[in-house]
Formats: structure tokens, sequence, C-alpha cells
């Protein structure tokens, strides 16, 4: 996979108005994608991704900030370029089989269509059969959708949002209304896709578990970007029984969570750790020799009683610790 950019959000605000009411779905939020990469997308319900969705896709503009598409700049094209842009270079997936597929048309004449509508002549069949095998649907390609079960429709819809051959593919829930092995079926189709013909895919998903289908999974909170997780294979070298036997590999999939400083030096602390410290309101910032210390500023008064508060927890965690270790030893 390439590391060249496909996807840059840059400083992003989306506001709607409601009646008198204006709510705001992304604030501020920074975002790169490598071209070809497969990236889950995360968060709470109105924390903001499907918002995102929207604006790489060219369906919602921003209210301010810029965003980038394979160098093309969304916020400059003239709405007829921007009716072009989701046609031709952009792939949908909704979680509702209703908004991806034509209920009397067979899974290979669903395929088939966008390629009609955008006025190809030649190779539709041979394009559609080709996309319904990659997702493993060769013999069912000529079922009407009601012989089909949930997941197989899903996959009909990836083939249908690739047939005229996107260089992006977003996918709002795919997974939202199937059952968890039927899950595994679809993001082991979009993993074969993304292999195969390297589109970059964005996943937005509810699935806590996302991390491992995919390169990269972000989570988006209040409107901004705050945590990234990175999964990475760990090799371990193991010996066998007796000095001569070889040694063997052993693969482990590692998941990192990090926090994430956009372009203005702000990161987002998880809500369980500003609860669990007492952070109300500022922050005080110690430069240590391995790094930085972030501690809560109240106001004077309450300094000696936070601070009393902090190392009591720590105290707390010093002696869990060591009566785990006694236990450990008792047995």
């Amino acid at each position: 996979m390439s590391q060249e950019s496909f996807i840059i959000c840059d400083n992003l605000v989306k506001i709607y108005k409601v009646a008198q009411l204006e709510v705001v779905a992304l604030q501020g939020l920074d975002l790169t994608v490598a071209r070809g990469e497969l990236l889950g997308v995360v968060g709470a319900s109105g924390s903001g991704k499907s918002t995102l969705m929207n604006i790489v896709g060219g369906l919602d503009r921003p209210t301010a900030g810029r965003v980038w598409v394979n160098n093309q700049d969304l916020l400059k094209m003239s709405d007829l370029a921007l009716d072009h842009y989701r046609r031709a270079q952009v792939g949908f997936v909704w979680q509702q089989t209703a908004r991806n597929l034509i209920p009397y048309l067979s899974a290979e004449e669903n395929v088939e269509l966008p390629m009609t509508l955008a006025g190809t002549v030649r190779g539709k069949r041979k394009r559609a059969q080709m996309l319904l095998e990659t997702v493993g649907l060769t013999r069912r390609r000529r079922h009407a959708l009601s012989q089909l079960s949930g997941g197989e429709q899903q996959r009909v819809a990836i083939a249908v949002a690739l047939a005229n051959a996107p260089r992006m593919l977003l996918a709002d829930e795919p997974t939202g209304e199937v059952d968890t092995e039927t899950a595994l079926t679809i993001y082991a189709a979009f993993r074969r896709l993304n292999t195969e013909l390297g589109v970059t895919t964005l996943i937005v998903s509810h699935d806590p578990g996302i991390a491992r289908h995919v390169d990269r999974v972000v989570a988006i909170r209040d409107g901004k970007l705050a945590a990234e997780t990175m999964r990475q294979t760990k090799t371990e070298r193991v010996n066998g029984d007796g000095d001569e036997a070889a040694a063997e590999a052993e693969e482990e999939e590692v998941f990192e969570e990090l926090l994430v400083l956009d372009s203005a030096g702000r990161l987002q602390i998880p809500k369980h750790l500003l609860e669990e410290y007492g952070f109300q309101g500022r922050a005080r910032i110690e430069v240590h020799e391995d790094g930085v210390l972030i501690r809560p500023a109240m106001r004077q008064g309450d300094e000696r009683a936070a601070s009393a508060a902090v190392d009591e927890l720590a105290e707390r965690k010093r002696r869990s610790g060591l009566l785990g270790r006694l236990l450990h030893r008792g047995h």
C-alpha cells in the first residue's frame, strides 16, 4: 500500500441549522488517509462520523475547513463537477439494503445497472461477474434479491458500489443489520476487494471489533478525531522441545490505541480518566526528562486536597499491585 495521501481533511467544521438551533457536527476535524488504505471510523451516535463520510463523498459541503480527495479540492468544485465526482469516483454502501439495490432485478442485473446508467456499452456482464466472484457470489448471480440472505444482499451492494471502478469506497454501517458470522463474511469481502483492486475504503461502524478487519481505526468524539488504533503483527521465536529442535515463529496481532493531536496541538483525554483524576476545566503540564505529565489544575484552596487524592489513588494502586504479587507467590 502506497503511503501517498489520498484523503486530507484540514480543520473541518460542519454546522447544521435546525429551526432556530445550530448543531455542530464537526469541530475542527483533521484526518489523513493513505491511498489504498482500509480504514475503520468509529464513534457514538452523533459524534460526526457519518457527516465526515458525507463530506468526503461529496454529498455535503463543510461549513469551514478544507478537504482534498485524490489531489482534488472538493470545495472548489461546482455542483455539476461534484455530481460527476460522486458518480465516477466514489462508491457508496448503505446500511439499508433498499438504498443499495433494486428489488426486482437479479444480483447480476443490479451490478450491471450503474454501468448502464454511466453509458458503458461493452464489458458490463464480464465486470459484473468478476465483482460477484470477488465477493463470493458467483453461483448466486442470477438469483433475485428475495432469494438472497441479508449478508448476501450486502455483498451484492458492495459489488454494485464498485461497478464503475471508483477510486474510493465508503460504507456506512454495512454490518449493522446482520449477525456476527455474516459480518465476518462482509469484512472479508471488503478486505479482498481492497487488496485486489486497491480501492481506498472507509467503513463507518459501531462495531468495536472492527480493528481486527481493517488497517487502522480512528475514533471520532464530539466532532473531532480523538484516538487511533493501529493493528500490528508481532512475531516471536518459540523454541521446540530439545536443544536441536528448530525454532518456530508465532505471529500475534497487537492493537495499540493512541490519542490524536490535531493541527493546533489539542488532544482529547478519555472521559473516564478526567473523572478518575478530578480534571475540572483546567490542567497543568509538567515537563520531565522522558515526556510531559498532565495534572488537574484547580483553585488554590483545592490543590492540597486534589494532591492528596491523587497520592491516595497512587497508594491504592501500589498496594493492589503488591497484594497481587503476594497472592501469586502464595500459589
